[in-house]
């Protein structure tokens, strides 16, 4: 259950001009009564059906939106992230030479990310009234196009907080949607959108496979900057790790078409990275510049981390890497051949 608004409800002078709203009993904007009865909502639908979802599409700074009735929250699952939403599509819209100057678009969802359940959502919202649909939103060529949007999504799928992208998102519509007309699936004949189409299977397999992406989505305990201040070359690197065991993937984001060779990233685990997505592989469209399966960690610290690797960064792509504890474990002790 998604309920639209929340926040024209809890403000008593939203959109109002002033004077034309009347403060509540103790002086301020602040609706009491819809507050209460969000709350009584949440708390009746839960009783009734404790498995549900109940989400606030809540555009304000309203504190504790999803959280519990019973410490004063208003009982929502989760809360739209809003600013994620906006920072991102203000940011992909840039050329990506402008986007060494916007940083802080990239990283400051982290700042308030374990405030609420957040849910990063890309709906309906943003694909019609004229603000085009998710390709036309990205500068460059038809290449560059496609490549940002993977670049987008991967980086949504690695960062804290559930996902949600609306119709047609998933093979590259180009026009808006249009409530009275069909999806355009008739563009699946076309090989870019094939290959855009395969790219979100995989990812949702990504997703799907590694509970460090999101088992510990609303805590800081499952994430971890390794560098977010790069704004020269426009990358970001990060960890997240998983609650029940002590596994975690390195995720590199690379917002630029600029290729970078040799660039160094800390890590806290000594052994082998297998490189276990990249979005600018061939399969996907991309020009397939990667790292060769993996890398192994050099005894150097960086990041302020006990260890680095040496990697490659494709041009407007995300890759992601995850130690192989057993095959480390089977080349250092002589089982495996390298």
């Amino acid at each position: 259950m998604r309920v639209d608004a929340v926040a024209s409800m809890l403000y008593l002078d939203y959109l109002r001009e002033d004077g034309a709203w009347v403060a509540n009993d103790y002086g301020g904007r602040e609706n009491i009564e819809a507050a209460d009865f969000l709350r009584q909502v949440n708390h009746v639908i839960f009783s009734y059906f404790p498995g549900i979802l109940s989400i606030a599409e809540e555009s304000t700074s309203w504190p504790m939106v999803s959280w519990p009735t019973y410490v004063g929250g208003l009982g929502f699952n989760l809360k739209w992230n809003m600013g994620w939403m906006h920072d991102m599509l203000d940011y992909f819209n840039m050329d990506p030479w402008f986007r060494q100057f916007h940083q802080n678009n990239v990283t400051f969802s982290i700042w308030y990310a374990f405030s609420e359940n957040f849910m990063l959502a890309l709906s309906h919202d943003e694909v019609v009234h004229g603000k085009s649909n998710m390709l036309g939103k990205m500068p460059g060529d038809e290449w560059q196009k496609f490549a940002n949007m993977r670049c987008l999504f991967t980086y949504m799928f690695t960062h804290p907080g559930k996902k949600t992208l609306f119709m047609s998102m998933e093979f590259g519509q180009w026009s808006e949607w249009n409530v009275w007309g069909d999806l355009e699936w008739h563009l699946l004949q076309y090989e870019p959108h094939q290959k855009h189409h395969s790219f979100m299977t995989k990812l949702n397999e990504l997703y799907k496979s590694e509970p460090a992406l999101y088992t510990q989505d609303f805590s800081q305990d499952g994430f971890e900057w390794i560098d977010c201040n790069d704004n020269r070359h426009s990358v970001v690197s990060f960890i997240r790790r998983d609650r029940d065991s002590n596994d975690f993937v390195v995720t590199i984001c690379n917002f630029t078409p600029q290729p970078h060779s040799h660039y160094r990233v800390g890590v806290s685990e000594s052994g082998y990275y297998r490189e276990i997505f990249n979005s600018d592989a061939r399969e996907f469209g991309g020009s397939n510049m990667g790292n060769l399966g993996g890398k192994w960690t050099d005894d150097w610290a960086f990041h302020g981390q006990s260890y680095s690797i040496d990697v490659t960064l494709p041009p407007l792509a995300v890759v992601v890497f995850k130690i192989d504890r057993e095959y480390t474990e089977g080349i250092r002790s002589g089982k495996l051949m390298p």
